[in-house]
């Protein structure tokens, strides 16, 4: 299998970087070709801006739509842009390995979607959810938080955790991809912030990275979050009356 890690975290040393040692190192003992695109290490530009297109299809006012589907067509997208997307027309498996910063991911992992998710290549109006063009791709999301489990509960102080990562799960779905659950590492002390004392929060480290290496070796047993898809839907875009999930509090 291939698998494509896009780590998005700016200190090589950082939890977030062991998480993608654990996972490369696994899956590659496991006989998995792996890729990691660290995007701060490669100084990945997570800002989709007009001068990234030159020639302008319409320079008379920037669309970044208009311009990602010419470009793509055309085979002259910017070369950081054409890298990432190659890595990802290439995988089966991506992983996003990034910490959770302001209730969502960094920037440049934003901005990675931004650039990378070209219109006219990886969706259009009629290419997307469960007729995306990445159908059959396993995505699965590893993300880091400071707080504990119990702030990223439905009724913490953080926000509910499914709550907070469901719109990089709709944006995986929309390409077609199949989203497994994620796995989420709380309370990764750090900034003065404690939780527990030293010893026991290194030891804990260890117990996570354990986990994670072990959850992989059974990937393939895993059922992907639901959705629902075009065939569920009326001509708005809406659930249909009669669907079962319409009645799912």
């Amino acid at each position: 299998m291939r698998v494509l890690i896009v780590h998005s975290h700016p200190e090589p040393r950082s939890f977030n970087g062991a998480m993608t040692e654990t996972a490369a190192d696994t899956l590659r003992r496991l006989g998995h070709e792996v890729e990691v695109a660290d995007l701060y290490a490669e100084n990945f530009d997570p800002v989709e801006r007009a001068d990234h297109f030159a020639p302008r299809a319409a320079p008379e006012s920037f669309s970044a739509l208009t311009e990602q589907r010419h470009h793509f067509e055309a085979g002259t997208l910017p070369d950081p842009v054409q890298r990432e997307l190659s890595r990802l027309l290439q995988a089966e498996l991506v992983i996003f390995q990034f910490p959770l910063w302001w209730h969502g991911p960094p920037a440049m992992l934003k901005g990675w979607f931004d650039r990378v998710c070209v219109y006219g290549g990886l969706y259009s109006g009629s290419m997307r959810y469960d007729r995306g063009r990445l159908a059959g791709v396993r995505a699965l999301c590893a993300v880091t938080t400071g707080s504990p489990a119990a702030a990223f509960s439905p009724r913490g102080r953080g926000g509910d955790m499914a709550t907070l990562l469901w719109p990089l799960h709709c944006s995986l779905y929309y390409l077609g991809m199949t989203v497994l659950p994620p796995q989420v590492v709380y309370g990764v002390q750090g900034g003065g912030l404690r939780y527990q004392d030293e010893a026991g929060f290194r030891a804990r480290l260890e117990d996570e990275k354990a986990a994670w290496a072990e959850r992989l070796t059974r990937l393939d047993t895993e059922s992907p979050i639901p959705f629902s898809g075009w065939q569920d839907w009326d001509e708005k875009g809406v659930l249909r009356h009669d669907h079962p999930l319409a009645w799912r509090p």
